[in-house]
């Protein structure tokens, strides 16, 4: 069975230290992500006992996808940890545990699993709009007529491949075959550092809530993530290797967004470790500092679900110089820790600079090195911190106390106070005025 597998998850002090001070590297992130696998076990085990629960009428259906995933497991315990492993896993089980819905999707997870271990099987799994969906893979669209007869399709899987059929129609999984719409990979590599990530932009859980969702990228579209990718991972390896080992032992999935207005829209949720939301890069720095940013918010989920950093939500709310809204205290934590990383990051690339764009980077480094240690001052008198989360934001005030001793240009830090200003300014003329700057929001 499954859930024998999961083992109790603890971070060492050394490794807890580390992780605020904004660090941590691949040994840290690797805990956080063996931590993240042993939670959606519970969840996929956790989705079982709801429908027995619920007495659902699915039950039957839902018991047999999970013996036919501890049966894979056995024998292919890769095959089913590539599976289980993918964000929308975890957001779907999340999903059916708290809502007792989409009990169907269970027969889904095990297909993906059967067919990427090749074993000769039959699994009826749901259709939905017409489609069929196996996460970590990718999705069937059924013709018209087909789609409006039927609400259940077949995997036929066999170590030579696998298709779905439905009412005498067969479609292949795999390739370019026709009704078959496949999830991408990207990757690249460079000194001697790989990252690959599959782009899931078909899952219907692939980020939920989120209202700016992109659709299928086009071959050009996902060519041009192919080539930024490639020159952002680049500059990673070349002059964060730390931050690069992070991003690749963390981040497995990219899920387009709908492009703003201007530059870049990122997320990462709780619910789907390992997953950057991201609209299309306009360049490989902004891509570059994104991985950083987003790698951070993907740390500290994954640690909170191990150690509560924030005590229940009281209420009151929080200036932050990266928000127009004021914060809860657990939103203001997570935006410091993200800041803590792009300070680091811009600490580091203003080396790499010359001219203006040295004269910028510093300016982004004195920013957001003062903006987070001003939050972290915020967090620590707020008397919403648990006992390790005062450590934690002690530890990164800190580290950004050592960075606030490190010169920067007097333009750049000119830049840096102005910037600062306009929004402090801005967020008074939407929200009020704010006692004082380590005060909650009335």
């Amino acid at each position: 069975m499954i859930p024998p597998q999961l083992t109790e998850h603890r971070i060492p002090a050394d490794a807890f230290d580390e992780l605020a001070g904004g660090a941590g590297g691949a040994p840290a992130v690797g805990r956080l992500v063996a931590a993240q696998y042993s939670k959606h076990l519970l969840l996929v085990r956790g989705v079982l006992d709801a429908a027995r629960r619920a007495g659902h009428a699915r039950w039957a259906a839902a018991r047999r996808a999970y013996d036919l995933l501890a049966a894979v497991q056995a024998h292919h315990p890769e095959a089913v940890a590539a599976v289980l492993r993918h964000p929308s896993v975890g957001a779907w089980a999340r999903h059916a545990v708290a809502t007792g819905e989409d009990f169907e999707r269970f027969a889904s997870v095990a297909a993906a699993a059967v067919v990427r271990a090749g074993v000769t099987c039959e699994v009826d799994v749901p259709v939905t709009a017409g489609v069929v969906t196996l996460p970590s893979l990718g999705q069937v669209t059924l013709p018209a007529e087909s789609a409006a007869r039927t609400a259940t399709a077949t995997v036929h899987s066999a170590p030579g491949g696998a298709e779905v059929g439905v009412e005498g129609l067969a479609v292949r999984i795999g390739g370019a075959e026709p009704g078959w719409t496949g999830l991408r990979s990207l990757s690249a590599e460079a000194d001697g550092r790989r990252f690959r990530v599959l782009v899931d932009d078909l899952d219907p859980h692939r980020m939920p809530g989120t209202g700016n969702l992109g659709g299928r990228l086009s071959e050009p579209e996902a060519e041009r993530w192919r080539g930024v990718l490639q020159e952002a991972w680049d500059l990673l390896a070349r002059n964060h290797p730390r931050v690069a080992d992070e991003v690749a032992a963390a981040i497995t999935v990219f899920t387009p967004l709908a492009p703003p207005e201007h530059g870049l829209s990122s997320a990462t949720s709780r619910e789907t470790f390992g997953c950057v939301a991201l609209s299309t890069p306009p360049d490989a720095q902004t891509l570059a500092v994104t991985l950083a940013h987003e790698t951070q918010h993907a740390k500290l989920s994954a640690l909170l679900d191990i150690v509560p950093l924030t005590r229940p939500d009281d209420g009151a709310r929080y200036y932050a110089p990266w928000r127009d809204d004021p914060r809860p205290a657990g939103g203001l934590l997570q935006g410091a820790y993200a800041f803590l990383g792009v300070a680091g990051f811009w600490r580091r690339q203003r080396y790499h600079e010359s001219g203006a764009e040295a004269v910028r980077a510093a300016a982004e480094f004195a920013r957001w090195r003062e903006a987070a240690r001003v939050v972290s001052g915020t967090l620590l008198t707020s008397g919403s911190l648990t006992a390790p989360g005062e450590r934690f934001v002690a530890r990164m005030a800190r580290r950004l106390d050592e960075w606030r001793r490190e010169p920067v240009p007097a333009a750049s830090a000119t830049i840096a106070r102005e910037a600062a200003d306009r929004h402090l300014t801005s967020w008074r003329a939407r929200n009020g005025e704010l006692p004082t700057p380590a005060a909650p929001v009335a």
